[in-house]
């Protein structure tokens, strides 16, 4: 039986602006939405039902039922497409889970085209109502590893002009923060929109552009986690990063650097420094 395989790649927002919320509670949001070079690896095998198994350094808590956003995905891509058979999956887990950099979200997405393959079905559209009730984050992921301005509640997808090369650290303290805590805390929900990213900037400029963003949700997350404080304080003091800021709701932090030997040097004197924290060196893909 053939087996096909996929990378789900950690899905980072390097702005983040609450702009709004609706009357039925969702927030609505301007986010720069960029994919880095660290990923969950997965594969599937054609078998008679749905199962699927977990390892990794970060498979401890992830389900193996119908909780996992996998098996959900699977499921959904099933129920439309009328597909009878099942898949054995399999997922290696190497990015930590609620720790804003939707690796859950990247699983099911990465699910849905790998499922579309194997059984040689037409893959769900990015917006189609059962990927949209997978979870908000599912369809930008769908878009990976392209880089996408995403907004409303997450269902206005736009391409964006090209990025220059550069590359991430990622940081995650060992600290959860919960994203319902996290939007409560917000001083405002009406902030401004993200400005327009202008097309052909280098690293510096494309640096300068991002100090004039923000993540309306770092603060609150801070005063829920002062380890993310913390995380932010070391990567600005490094004077190899270029910019440093929360992505998501937390807790993992990111550090912006112009490559990637940039961002092995940095990681290195990161992870001797705290070697609870999860850190890793990634490109911008």
């Amino acid at each position: 039986m053939a087996t096909i395989k996929a990378s789900a790649p950690a899905k980072v927002n390097l702005t983040l602006h609450v702009t709004g919320q609706r009357e039925d509670g969702y927030h609505l949001l301007d986010s720069l939405v960029v994919f880095a070079g660290v990923a969950d690896q997965l594969a599937a095998t054609t078998a008679p039902d749905l199962r699927i198994s977990v390892n990794g350094p970060f498979s401890p808590g992830v389900p193996t039922d119908q909780n996992n956003l996998m098996m959900r995905a699977a499921e959904a891509l099933r129920q439309s497409r009328g597909v009878s058979k099942g898949a054995w999956l399999t997922l290696e887990k190497h990015l930590p889970h609620a720790a804003g950099i939707g690796s859950g979200s990247s699983d099911a997405a990465a699910t849905l085209a790998l499922l579309a393959e194997l059984w040689e079905v037409a893959p769900l559209s990015e917006m189609a109502p059962e990927v949209v009730a997978l979870g908000a984050d599912v369809p930008v992921c769908m878009r990976a590893p392209k880089p996408v301005r995403m907004s409303g509640i997450g269902d206005v997808l736009s391409p964006i002009a090209k990025l220059p090369d550069c590359a991430l650290v990622l940081v995650r303290p060992p600290v959860d923060v919960p994203t319902g805590a996290v939007f409560q805390g917000l001083a405002s929900k009406e902030g401004s929109p993200m400005g327009q990213l202008p097309e052909g900037l280098d690293f510096d400029g494309f640096v300068r552009w991002l100090a004039r963003q923000r993540n309306d949700l770092q603060a609150p997350a801070e005063a829920i986690a002062p380890q993310i404080t913390q995380a932010l304080a070391k990567l600005k003091a490094l004077p190899a990063v270029a910019a440093a800021g929360m992505s998501g709701s937390g807790a993992t932090c990111f550090a912006l650097v112009k490559d990637m030997a940039t961002a092995r040097h940095v990681a290195r004197i990161v992870q001797v420094a705290e070697m609870s924290w999860w850190v890793a060196p990634a490109e911008l893909l």
